[in-house]
């Protein structure tokens, strides 16, 4: 729960707008006001439906609350607060995350930063499992002084943490008037484990919890694929180098491996896979060692080598029978050199890999399009990560190849075979890697099955048949959590609903067709509604009025006139009068996807002209399309110049206009990423005369 209070002395309605940091992964659940000590509670609406309503109580000075999903990563939240004149305002944000395993530990983490010191500072963590802990360690990065403050209470089965710096305690000095709580605390367990297997069923919802750990390594094949485009000088490539080393050290004699390093250019440490002995992991690090950072960034033609490697020696009877193929990108930035359509190097890659070989993003950097790599690894059955640009960047790197470095499991799947089972989640998964968990969720009709039994077959590292049988009764839980007031009834239901919405999102994001993709958000939208939770198509709207006063029934007008489908990515070009020039782009959008990026108040762009300059034109790789420089908004783009048609005055044939053409869906031109101005239906967020 974030919990904040805010007074406006002021006698008129003022808005104020804030980021919410959450732990990624984590959903929304409620949203709460309290307005001079009356509580109000927020409800889900579709994102364009509530924006509305909002809009209409700030215009009447009530007070209200609007909280949306900033973008589809789910890690920031934006928060619309309007305070009607001389009103105090508590307001509350709940939010529910399912924890991940990962290299045997679950962590919850919390953001401490209260910005000043407060009356009353407390925090409690408790945690209840039923199989029972294991280790639970409490780390906190917020200051040496409060080490002796956090205290832990551990049971066989439950444990409590807490911390609750008095006023005193919070100061940074003994007359300091400001706080020193700025960090994170952090709690790391793990469940003490039987049983590879776990079934929980609770309240109509089955969970299911794998997790197995005596299992010899399958054997890996892994091609390290390195940006070294001059975007990586410095801290970064120097951090990537300390990395990589490390990592091939860390590779086991069974293990084969190659390196992939780009820039315009592409290059490979060797033609094929070796295996990793002392000698070639020798040979690889003195060639990492004397990488340096130069030159544009060939993203396409690095992945394509990268997949034809391990096909040849797939095709060769070169890889371990039951091995495990993966492909590991590590870059900064966007392609500059050869494809650089994002859409085509996701299409290249997906054709000729053709589901054999995982391939795992990671994306260096805060202004890394992080929507492209993480679509490019679930396209490919991977993993994607952000990696903060920092010192920390090469124990991040290191972090992240623990997670894949041991292949226990190949192909598995999940079967449950009785009667009274239904809306099972994802049951099939490519790879099991050592520390990681499956979780499959679903319903069950306490009406048909007294039981839950699973099946689970899968390949093992002795090219044998991993199979396990478990079974669970229905009510097996019910009396645990009975026991303790801290327990979420709902926490088996809710579960499941996260993870169902996640696997939507992901399926939407790989959606071939507007229809499927419409078929899919409606489906977000409703277990959104259904289980009171704040998606990227939804938001959180709350009012200090009864609903009587809430005008839901509200239509808002439809703008007329003529219409026409189109069936290619949409296309931009905005002339720059100050600039006397035309600067074009394109959104590489999936079909179905609908935006505004002209007249939103919050997302509006071009209302008023940004200041645009272009030089440095020179040859490109096409003769008749010269390249430049632009500098707009403090950044600068590679631009191409091209020609593009626009429809207003001739809209059969169109006219040519020749223009600057931005690249990466006009990234650096636009703010933001393009999925900011994604709308669900034609006219929202449009203003109306």
């Amino acid at each position: 729960m974030i919990q904040s209070k805010v007074v406006n002395t002021a006698p008129h309605s003022q808005s104020l707008s804030f980021d919410i940091q959450i732990p990624k992964g984590a959903f929304i659940n409620n949203f709460t006001m309290n307005v001079n000590g009356i509580t109000f509670s927020g409800s889900i609406k579709e994102k364009s439906e509530a924006r509305g309503l909002y809009s209409k109580a700030r215009a009447r000075g009530k007070s209200a609350g609007l909280l949306r999903s900033n973008s589809l990563d789910m890690e920031n939240f934006k928060a619309d607060l309007n305070v009607p004149g001389g009103t105090k305002v508590q307001f509350e944000i709940h939010y529910q995350e399912a924890l991940q395993r990962k290299l045997g530990t679950y962590e919850h983490v919390l953001y401490l930063q209260p910005g000043r010191i407060a009356k009353h500072f407390d925090v409690d963590i408790y945690i209840l499992e039923p199989e029972g802990l294991g280790n639970v360690n409490v780390v906190q990065t917020i200051s040496d002084k409060f080490s002796n403050l956090v205290k832990k209470d551990k049971s066989e089965k439950k444990a409590h943490i807490t911390f609750r710096p008095t006023v005193d305690e919070q100061r940074e000095c003994p007359v300091c008037p400001t706080t020193a709580v700025d960090g994170r605390l952090s709690v790391k367990y793990d469940v003490s484990r039987e049983k590879s297997s776990q079934l929980q069923v609770f309240n109509g919802y089955f969970l299911h919890f794998f997790a197995p750990e005596n299992q010899p390594p399958l054997p890996k094949n892994i091609l390290f694929v390195i940006d070294v485009s001059g975007s990586m000088w410095g801290i970064k490539m120097k951090q990537t180098v300390e990395a990589m080393k490390a990592i091939l050290d860390d590779l086991r004699p069974d293990d084969q491996f190659g390196i992939v390093d780009f820039n315009h250019n592409i290059r490979c440490w060797k033609d094929e896979l070796v295996y990793a002995s002392p000698t070639e992991k020798e040979s690889a690090k003195r060639y990492v060692q004397n990488i340096q950072a130069i030159g544009g960034t060939n993203i396409n033609e690095a992945l394509l080598r990268a997949v034809f490697i391990l096909k040849e020696a797939s095709e060769h009877k070169m890889l371990e029978p039951n091995s495990v193929s993966l492909i590991v990108l590590v870059s900064d930035g966007d392609p500059t050199v050869g494809e650089l359509k994002l859409s085509k190097i996701l299409k290249n890659v997906k054709a000729n890999n053709r589901d054999e070989f995982s391939l795992h993003s990671l994306g260096i950097g805060f202004d890394v399009d992080y929507d492209f790599l993480e679509r490019l690894a679930q396209e490919n059955h991977g993993l994607a990560q952000r990696i903060f640009g920092n010192k920390d960047t090469a124990a991040q790197l290191k972090e992240f190849y623990k997670k894949v470095s041991t292949p226990l499991l190949k192909d598995i799947i999940f079967e449950y075979p009785v009667n009274g089972i239904s809306d099972v989640t994802n049951s099939r998964f490519h790879h099991y890697f050592g520390g990681d968990e499956i979780v499959v969720a679903g319903k069950v009709d306490t009406e048909k099955t007294s039981k839950v039994e699973s099946l689970i077959t899968a390949t093992s590292a002795e090219d044998v048949q991993f199979l396990m049988d478990t079974i669970t009764e229905v009510e097996s839980l019910n009396e645990f959590f009975a026991q303790s007031k801290h327990a979420f009834p709902d926490f088996a239901k809710q579960y499941w609903a996260q993870l169902t919405i996640n696997q939507l999102l992901a399926e939407r994001n790989l959606a071939a067709t507007a229809e499927t993709k419409r078929t899919l958000t409606n489906r977000i939208m409703q277990l959104s509604i259904t289980h009171h939770l704040v998606t990227p198509f939804t938001s959180l709207l709350i009012e200090s009025e009864d609903g009587k006063e809430r005008m839901l029934a509200d239509t808002p007008n439809i703008l007329k006139g003529a219409c026409c489908p189109i069936d290619t990515d949409p296309h931009f070009i905005i002339n720059l009068p100050k600039s006397k020039t035309d600067v074009c782009f394109n959104i590489d959008a999936q079909a179905g996807n609908m935006l505004n990026l002209l007249t939103d108040s919050d997302l509006g762009q071009f209302m008023n002209e940004p200041e645009v300059s272009v030089y440095d034109v020179r040859a490109g790789t096409d003769p008749e399309k010269p390249i430049a420089t632009m500098n707009v908004k403090g950044n600068k783009l590679t631009v191409t110049r091209g020609v593009q048609k626009e429809y207003q005055s001739n809209n059969v044939q169109g006219t040519k206009v020749t223009c600057w053409f931005v690249h990466n869906n006009g990234k650096g031109f636009i703010d933001g990423y393009y999925r900011d101005y994604m709308v669900p239906q034609l006219y929202s967020f449009l203003k109306h005369p």
